[in-house]
């Protein structure tokens, strides 16, 4: 049973069942009343789902595994799910790529085996620290145990992934094997530029106002194609969609299906995102230059902590270094 409550974590799901990780047979339940991943799965059944995958009906709370399972999950810092580890017995864990949050459990696993499961920007009190700790020792005993699998497209640095392999988790590495192998489908937008949104102004962690500049710089040198992240605010895209020259697309599902199919001659731009990574892995043979924009300093709030502006900018680079 896979679980999942992002179109990253719902992609992901299907690309290890492909993999062969979650058995012959998968079940994918996706979480109720979330538009983009309703606009995923559609797409997802729209290409064809490999052999033995299918999706459930969508759940408004994680269905509970049922003993002796293989179980994967994505968000690895829930509450919810940090607290079906402690009740529930899965034969196996896996987990399936959710963002930059991946390199963080990563960090954290192969870290002192005490340390707490939270999320970087996490202030928890007693009882979320409690669990978290408690999280983190049940999954540490199952890598040691040889029942942790992780699965991930990000490049993972050398050093890191031999610290978590020391841990007794596999670590697995794909290249989306299974979407490169699907048909295209739709035409990709026009535009010689694609930008893709991001969530760092509505979390408050940029100002808006140099952001939109960016923005009504790129849309006045030449038509731009933007693709909204799943967390913008409405009254932000309304911006966007004011300013000369920016078409704004319909986010739906993820970059990595909407736009595989870009050509030469187009190139993506974006923040800080996982999706930088994962399109490169894609557009690359394509010849499709992914860019990733450094955020300037005067940009970040107070809220943007120097560790989390370097966490959030480690992929700005061009990938080496890295496990596969």
């Amino acid at each position: 049973m896979a679980w999942v409550e992002s179109p990253l974590q719902m992609l992901c799901a299907v690309e290890a069942h492909h993999f062969g990780l979650l058995g012959a047979d998968t079940r994918i339940v996706p979480r109720a009343k979330l538009p983009a991943l309703a606009a995923t799965r559609r797409e997802l059944k729209r290409l064809g789902l490999p052999g033995g995958a299918a999706f459930a009906a969508p759940e408004a709370e994680m269905t509970r595994p049922g003993r002796g399972l293989t179980w994967a999950v994505g968000d690895a810092f829930s509450g919810k799910v940090q607290l079906s580890w402690l009740t529930a017995f899965p034969r196996r864990v896996v987990i399936v790529d959710d963002g930059l949050a991946t390199i963080r459990l990563l960090e954290l696993l192969a870290g002192r085996p005490w340390t707490p499961l939270l999320r970087a920007r996490a202030r928890a009190g007693p009882l979320r620290g409690t669990l978290g700790v408690a999280a983190g020792l049940r999954l540490r005993a199952a890598a040691k145990a040889g029942r942790l699998s992780l699965f991930t497209a990000l490049p993972v640095p050398g050093e890191l992934a031999l610290a978590v392999r020391r841990t007794g988790a596999e670590l697995v590495t794909h290249d989306f094997g299974w979407l490169r192998a699907q048909p295209l489908g739709g035409a990709p937008p026009a535009e010689p530029v694609i930008v893709l949104g991001t969530s760092l102004v509505r979390n408050g962690l940029i100002h808006r106002d140099p952001y939109f500049g960016w923005l009504a710089g790129l849309g006045a040198a030449g038509p731009v194609a933007y693709f909204p992240h799943r967390r913008e605010d409405p009254g932000d895209l309304e911006r966007v969609r004011e300013l000369p020259g920016i078409t704004v697309y319909d986010g739906g599902a993820p970059a990595e299906i909407t736009l595989r199919g870009l050509s030469t001659g187009q190139r993506v731009l974006s923040l800080p995102s996982t999706a930088v990574t994962s399109l490169r892995v894609l557009l690359s043979p394509r010849g499709v230059p992914v860019e990733a924009v450094e955020v300037p300093d005067d940009w970040w709030t107070a809220q943007a902590a120097p560790a989390l502006r370097s966490h959030l900018q480690m992929f700005t680079h061009n990938d080496s270094g890295v496990a596969r």
